[in-house]
């Protein structure tokens, strides 16, 4: 992203408790200088306050160090110390500012506002020249009230509409820091922690308006199921249940599983119907293949289908 100009840091930032409490510590000077050279670099990269070279490689403390022009052991006793205070979070090892878009976006937010505000000032007094060069009047020759109010209350409201909709909007839109912390949050809960890499930004965006709380039901109740057939069926990796696999177990979606007196599903892919396998047969796959195994076996007759042709 194209660098901005300016970051917004308010004039009461040395009221800040937490500046405060550095202020009380060695090389507290020091300390203060990194945290606005931090700030200022955050508003150079432009990237929601997360510190990555090319959206790729993690900046480092050496690599701070560097480009602050400060001791690599003063650099690494600041960041340690923003952490503790909570003006800092590291997320898979990447130095992040919490709540960056909130602080730093407001700056547009109250510009925007300011400008709409002029612009229907300027519209209104343009209105009140106007009904004051040609007033309307009654039969009795009064003059009829302007109907400028009546614009007025409606350009308010037009101006209170444009504010909620620039709100929802920003609500709507949360940090990468954000989606990134609650990606980890969910993907604690689960038990087979491979493939993360695997899960898209996008995706975990989606599961970020999913929110935690369906996340932690849809992954109890996949690893209820599992309980039932441990003999047999074993969990997906974590980038298959997170990419697709969690869809049949959110709330909408999930219904409990029915199963036959031998404690196997009666799930079986409309293919098999076309086979026309007789009733032992039936059985048998029930008995030998869980759910994931029929998927597997659906794909792969879809496969042989296309490479060969003919129903197979």
């Amino acid at each position: 992203m194209a660098d901005v100009k300016w970051i917004k840091i308010t004039t009461d930032i040395f009221d800040d408790e937490k500046i405060l409490m550095i202020e009380s510590m060695p090389s507290a000077d020091s300390i203060i200088v990194i945290w606005l050279k931090l700030l200022t670099f955050a508003g150079k990269q432009n990237n929601d306050g997360v510190f990555l070279m090319s959206n790729r490689i993690a900046y480092t403390d050496e690599m701070l160090a560097c480009i602050f022009r400060r001791d690599v052991n003063l650099v690494r006793l600041a960041l340690k110390t923003f952490e503790q205070f909570g003006m800092i979070e590291i997320i898979e090892k990447v130095i992040t500012i919490p709540n960056w878009n909130k602080h730093q976006t407001l700056d547009a937010y109250e510009k925007k506002k300011e400008r709409d505000r002029l612009y229907q000032a300027e519209r209104r007094a343009k209105q009140k020249l106007l009904v004051s060069g040609s007033p309307d009047e009654s039969s009795d020759g009064q003059k009829t009230p302007s109907s400028d109010v009546a614009v007025s209350e409606e350009d308010i409201e037009k101006e209170k509409d444009i504010e909620r909709e620039i709100k929802k909007n920003s609500a709507s839109q949360p940090s990468k820091a954000d989606v990134e912390a609650f990606f980890e949050s969910v993907w604690e809960l689960y038990p087979v922690k491979k493939g993360k890499g695997q899960v898209s930004e996008t995706k975990r965006k989606a599961l970020f308006k999913i929110g935690y709380d369906q996340m932690e039901r849809a992954i109890n109740r996949y690893l209820t199921e599992l309980k039932k057939d441990a003999s047999w069926r074993r969990p997906q990796n974590g980038s298959t249940f997170f990419n697709s696999g969690y869809v049949d177990y959110l709330d909408e979606n999930f219904t409990p599983d029915q199963v036959t007196t031998g404690g196997r599903k009666e799930n079986l892919p409309e293919w098999f119907g076309r086979r026309q396998l007789d009733e032992d047969e039936i059985a048998a796959v029930r008995r030998m293949m869980s759910e994931d195994d029929l998927a597997e076996a659906e794909q792969l007759r879809a496969e042989l289908q296309a490479s060969f042709g003919g129903n197979r």
